[in-house]
């Protein structure tokens, strides 16, 4: 019964979603350059948008979400005493006297397998026969392993005593009734769903997993493993990266390519994502030439906010809620380690924001500089690098050049670290805060 008052529960408590606001708020202040602080910029576009809405789902499409309710058993784990063991269910006292040398011989009065009712109870000086999980029978306290008699349907030896209790599960020895099972925050993975399920529980209110569209510009694109026909092309390599960083943080991934400079073919691309978005995400076109027509077009979309950030690389950032729905699209640079870090600085909380998910932004390792670094006075420099453990010290290494458009430094690296902005030099074996892409 109160499994069916849940599953009520979860068909009708369905959250009422935040709507977005009618208009962007003040942005945060530049500095003397014009330029934004990196946290000020992230801090602007979290308050932008709200969770997603959660709902009752199943279990496994629950996987990876945030549990937005705390959880009580509603039954005893296990949910009676069962046998941990193939073997025969006793009295201990009965064969406390059974040895290698004089081994007990009773009698097996029946045989209760997993899933039967184990009713039958057991007299003074018998067994019964038992396979794992299979219930206790009514009047025995322990039981024998197998390898502990000589295996008798009729009839059992017995070798080697045990005593009460002895390999025995207890009702309730894992999780009581009333017990809290999960948190409400709490992301739920294979162990929590092994859990939820051993307990009966079939769905849960979660956050779903946000929609994203990637979108990438430029009439230089070409897909990958189609042929560069003239001089100037080149393979998108963007919308592929952006979208598994996407993908990697639990949402569900569109790709598209606008493979066009004209602003009514990039107008038109990215409208007719917004009908499956909870957020849009572009790659180029956002800073001040003349073919950057993300920039041009966004205005008539929506309330659009273009920023230059004090970042390197990633300066020019855009934001702005488009469409009906005023539905929220981030707007990156073109290079690509441009838009991969803008991605870990800005987009990456944005999304863990609409899934609910804590911390919302990475948490900075203090590492030790293996060797000399420089950086552009003025700037959030973030280097491309390789940390490493050195008899028990984080070592840090850069990883080639600040360039933004070398992918082969950026796919060797497993680190971002952060040089700030009045820093010119770290010495080898002064400390620096990184930012561990792999395992954060």
């Amino acid at each position: 019964m109160a499994l069916l008052r849940r599953k009520k529960k979860l068909v009708e408590e369905v959250e009422d979603p935040t709507p977005p606001p009618a208009s962007l708020p003040d942005p945060p202040r530049t500095g003397e350059d014009g330029m934004r602080v990196m946290e000020d910029h992230r801090d602007y576009l979290l308050g932008l948008v709200e969770p997603l809405p959660y709902f009752g789902m199943g279990l496994l499409d629950a996987h990876g979400l945030t549990l937005c309710e705390d959880i009580r058993s509603e039954t005893d784990l296990p949910a009676f005493d069962n046998s941990q063991m193939d073997g025969y269910a006793v009295r201990a006292e009965d064969i406390a006297a059974a040895s290698q040398g004089e081994p007990l011989s009773l009698t097996v009065t029946g045989h209760v397998a997993a899933g039967d009712d184990g009713t039958e109870e057991l007299a003074q000086g018998k067994a019964i026969k038992v396979m794992t999980g299979a219930p206790i029978p009514p009047g025995a306290n322990a039981v024998v392993p197998l390898e502990f008699t000589d295996g008798g349907d009729e009839q059992v030896k017995i070798f080697e005593p045990v005593t009460a209790g002895e390999y025995v599960r207890l009702r309730g020895s894992d999780i009581h009734y009333g017990d809290q099972l999960m948190s409400r925050g709490q992301r739920l993975d294979a162990r929590t769903i092994g859990l939820l399920a051993a307990a009966g529980i079939d769905k849960v209110l979660a956050r779903p997993r946000p929609r994203v569209v990637v979108v990438s510009t430029g009439a230089e694109l070409v897909d990958p493993g189609r042929p560069l026909e003239r001089p100037g092309q080149i393979h998108d390599a963007n919308s592929f990266m952006i979208a598994a960083a996407v993908k990697a943080e639990g949402c569900q991934v569109w790709r598209v390519q606008v493979a066009s400079d004209e602003p009514e073919a990039v107008r038109e691309a990215i409208t007719d994502q917004l009908i499956r978005a909870d957020l849009v995400i572009t790659t180029g076109g956002v800073s001040k030439g003349d073919h950057d027509v993300v920039k041009q077009v966004m205005p008539s979309l929506g309330t659009c906010d273009f920023a230059e950030v004090a970042m390197q690389p990633g300066k020019p950032q855009g934001f702005g809620l488009i469409g009906e729905d005023r539905v929220p699209m981030i707007m990156l640079p073109g290079n690509p380690v441009s838009a991969y870090v803008s991605f870990q600085c800005f987009v990456r909380p944005v999304i863990r924001k609409l899934m609910g998910v804590e911390p919302l932004n990475h948490h900075p390792v203090r590492c030790v500089a293996g060797s000399v670094m420089r950086s552009a006075k003025g700037k959030l420099q973030f280097g491309r690098a390789i940390v490493r453990e050195d008899n028990g010290r984080r070592l840090v290494d850069l990883v080639g050049g600040h360039s933004s458009h070398l992918l082969g430094d950026l796919a060797a690296c497993n680190a971002l670290v952060l040089l700030g902005e009045d820093t010119e030099v770290v010495n080898a074996g002064e400390r620096v805060m990184v930012w561990m892409l792999d395992n954060d």
